[in-house]
């Protein structure tokens, strides 16, 4: 019997959770199962050589965004005919973001080499990380995420190839010491850029005005610097694949580099490593071999359903569907058990991200985001041919909307809100609108009401900005989507992004979720969606 066949006699959760063999053996067999068909799924990755630029200086400007300007300072010949010696310094430019390695010819000039050279590389992403010490560091997360080295090279001339996969335009040498005998030469210089993404960029609709041209071209380089064995979050830190971000980037990748198969392996890869109850984690480790992180985020959760859901949609692909419904319908069913009264009751020290945002009330986007998961997996049963096990989730989704009107909704103010203080924020808008709670016209009016709020919680991230524009196009406020993007994403093109950044405020353009700026992500996946929402929307924008 196959396995579709397997769910429709048996009904998938008893089917692979709750029969047979003991649950533990179970599901180890199932975990080895997924992380083999995650391993058939890896991709090989292309490598591009790529030569400098030239020279560059960083000049300070305190009516910059990130401070600094970017002043040309020599060209290649400059670079390949300077001898370096003790305290000297210079500043590379690619031209653009890449991830990937850097090699070169390292050459003694002098009567003797006779001493190892020593030397400090900076990686920068933008010209700030360059220009400005990464030392007092005041971040929370750990201090080795920075991109630096200090590199010793004990015989010369030699050729070099840094072991370390960085993520950058900027490259900043520092000479440490060599000794009064000799200085030294770089010669050959070259980055070696690697990506899993291949083909060409389809074209936005005709029309399309010449900034969000622009826009499409850094988003679509933000998805293609992250996409590598897995979905990364960020190439500079952490490089885990997280549920959310996943979803962004498969989304992105589906009307773009289209690496259908790389989702099915970060799929797979998250459903391997569940909790005891069957929760999946937010997010996981590839590498030394992958393993589960530890985080649960409740949202995310959902996600990895919503995520089965669009890919299915995507990619007709039922076979990975069917192997990965009994997981996608448990993370619904193991929710389901914090919803009282039709409410989704949010735990204490539970986390339930939705935004980098200490203020931000997540109640109402929490009960949103589930009813939207519900209905998603009833459309991903309908393409499996597995309704009959969603059969009360109808009934599940009229009477949560129904609560949701009558917890949530301020008739009064036309506004969703949330928690004890009736907080108004875009997220709960955005959220409520995507689920389709209320209707296209309440959905239209409260969005108009809280984007005009002066209390109103905003975004603080590219994720939720995301999920706020889309909103915005469903509910028909095109106009205003369009100015969200140019404020945000086009706040960040004017800063001088190549990638798109991991937090950004157009308030404050070097926001810090962690503490310290230099340990931000500054081609993070989840801020790659504008060359989705220009082609997803595109004719509701020309």
């Amino acid at each position: 019997m196959n396995r579709r066949n397997m769910l429709r006699a048996t009904g998938s959760v008893l089917a692979l959770f709750g029969a047979g063999l003991a649950p533990q053996v179970q599901a180890q067999d199932r975990s080895a199962n997924f992380l083999a068909k995650a391993a058939a799924s890896k991709p090989s990755l292309t490598e591009t050589v790529q030569a400098p630029k030239g020279l560059i200086t960083p000049v300070a400007d305190a009516g910059h965004p990130l401070y600094w300007q970017i002043e040309a300072a020599g060209t290649v010949a400059d670079l390949e005919s300077r001898v370096l010696k003790k305290g000297d310094s210079l500043i590379i430019d690619f031209g653009g973001h890449r991830t990937g390695f850097l090699s070169f010819d390292l050459i003694g000039v002098g009567p003797n080499v006779d001493a190892p050279a020593r030397m400090r590389f900076v990686f920068g992403e933008l010209i700030s990380d360059v220009a400005e010490p990464f030392h007092p560091y005041t971040g929370w997360l750990s201090q080795s995420w920075l991109p630096e080295e200090i590199v010793t090279i004990d015989y010369l001339p030699q050729p070099v190839r840094l072991p370390r996969r960085y993520a950058f335009r900027f490259v900043k040498v520092e000479i440490i010491d060599t000794s009064s005998s000799f200085g030294v030469t770089f010669k050959n210089v070259k980055a070696h850029a690697v990506t899993s993404a291949t083909g060409e960029l389809p074209s936005l609709p005709a029309g399309m005005p010449d900034d969000l041209k622009q826009m499409d071209v850094v988003a679509a380089a933000t998805l293609r610097d992250c996409m590598q064995t897995v979905f990364e979050d960020g190439p500079r830190r952490d490089q885990r694949l997280w549920t959310g971000d996943l979803r962004l980037q498969a989304l992105t990748s589906y009307v773009s580099y289209r690496n259908d198969d790389l989702v099915k392996r970060c799929l797979y890869l998250l459903a391997a490593f569940p909790r005891e109850d069957g929760l999946l984690p937010g997010d996981v480790y590839e590498l030394p071999k992958p393993a589960r992180a530890g985080d649960f985020p409740y949202d995310y959760a959902v996600f990895f359903a919503v995520t089965l859901a669009d890919y299915v949609k995507a990619t007709g692909d039922v076979a990975t569907g069917g192997d990965l419904w009994p997981t996608a319908l448990r993370q619904l069913e193991i929710l389901y058990g914090l919803v009282k009264d039709d409410v989704f009751v949010i735990p204490e020290k539970v986390w339930v991200f939705i935004d980098w945002h200490d203020t931000l009330d997540r109640a109402a986007a929490m009960q949103a985001i589930y009813i939207y998961g519900l209905k998603r997996v009833v459309e991903l049963a309908r393409a499996l041919g597995l309704t009959a096990e969603v059969a009360a989730y109808g009934a599940r989704i009229a009477a949560m909307e129904k609560a949701t009107l009558a917890k949530f909704y301020d008739r009064k103010a036309g506004v969703f809100v949330s928690g004890p203080n009736r907080q108004v924020s875009l997220a709960s808008q955005a959220w409520m609108t995507i689920a389709g709670v209320g209707g296209k016209s309440l959905q239209t009016k409260a969005l108009r009401a809280a984007l005009k709020g002066a209390d109103t919680i905003r975004p603080r991230t590219p994720y939720l900005n995301h999920y706020v524009v889309e909103a915005l196009f469903l509910a028909g406020c095109d106009a205003e989507a369009v100015a969200m993007m140019r404020a945000y994403w086009g706040g960040m093109l004017k800063a001088g992004a190549d990638t798109f950044w991991e937090a950004y405020s157009p308030d404050n353009p070097r926001i810090a979720p962690y503490n310290d700026f230099h340990v931000n992500s500054f081609c993070h996946a989840w801020s790659c969606t504008p060359s989705y929402l220009l082609r997803q929307y595109g004719q509701q924008i020309v």
